[in-house]
């Protein structure tokens, strides 16, 4: 069973448990040691695609790269 007192720390501080979990291991990637550290860090970049919808269908979708702190 999960302990409910972790969740306490996070919602106070106004985060979100995917920003509590991209924070948590952004550090831990920056602790490790090369060429650890480098492999792990260009691993962290998201990608994903954006589709505008108009008139009930989507247009082409966009795909876009981005890094979890922007």
């Amino acid at each position: 069973m999960a302990s409910t007192g972790a969740a306490s720390f996070w919602r106070a501080a106004g985060m979100t448990y995917v920003n509590y979990s991209s924070l948590c291991a952004k550090m831990v990637r920056n602790c490790l040691k090369e060429p650890h550290k480098s492999e792990a860090i260009s691993r962290e970049k998201v990608h994903y695609s954006i589709s505008k919808w108009t008139d009930g269908k989507p247009e082409k979708p966009s795909i876009r790269t981005d890094s979890p702190d922007e």
